[in-house]
């Protein structure tokens, strides 16, 4: 499931997520899920047609993303993987980022960091006219909606409606063994990716 807020110059999109991390740092090993967002740039296209017709939306490239996320086989509610990536470069992020106030009151958190669009852009090093004039306003005016919808998906992910695994994916995978590829050239087995979502 995929919820998008739109502003002047910049948006929100967010959904939930199943990820298996090829390279996982100590103690993120096995399969996790919950809710990724992102802040976006955004920009509005001409139109391909008439004046009746629909204008192309570009969700572009990444400012700054939240994982809501937590181990598949731990606790629902413990956001054990929550961490966030202040920085990208281009449309790949940098490492994960821990903050005890992240985990301990993720929705919280969010909702901060939300009303304060000029400290994300310039931590992520992007400039402050990135944003619409009214874009930092409006996001904050917003950010309950947005913390809401990320709440309710939330709730699906903990209810095993959201953020599953793929059909091709062994929902079952032990925390402490990497699903596997079969082997390459090299004769061993290779990690298999696994990303289901819509970010």
């Amino acid at each position: 499931m995929l919820y998008a807020f739109g502003f002047d110059r910049v948006g929100v999109v967010l959904g939930d997520l199943y990820f298996v991390d090829p390279d996982p740092i100590h103690g993120q090993e096995g399969a996790e899920h919950g809710v990724r967002l992102e802040l976006r740039v955004l920009d509005r296209g001409s139109l391909k047609g008439t004046i009746y017709s629909a204008t192309p939306i570009d969700v572009g490239l990444p400012i700054w993303r939240v994982d809501l996320l937590e181990s598949v086989d731990g606790k629902p509610g413990s956001f054990d993987r929550t961490h966030h990536h202040p920085v990208f470069h281009d449309w790949d992020p940098t490492s994960r980022v821990f903050e005890p106030g992240l985990t301990a009151d993720p929705l919280g958190w969010l909702g901060g960091k939300l009303a304060d669009l000029d400290g994300v852009l310039a931590d992520a090093g992007f400039p402050a006219d990135t944003a619409g004039p009214a874009d930092a306003a409006d996001l904050r005016a917003a950010a309950p909606e947005i913390v809401d919808a990320a709440r309710r998906l939330l709730e699906k992910v903990h209810d095993g409606e959201l953020g599953i695994a793929p059909a091709a994916e062994p929902a079952t995978a032990s925390a402490a063994e990497p699903v596997t590829a079969p082997a390459g050239g090299s004769g061993e087995a290779e990690p298999l990716l696994v990303r289901a979502g819509w970010l």
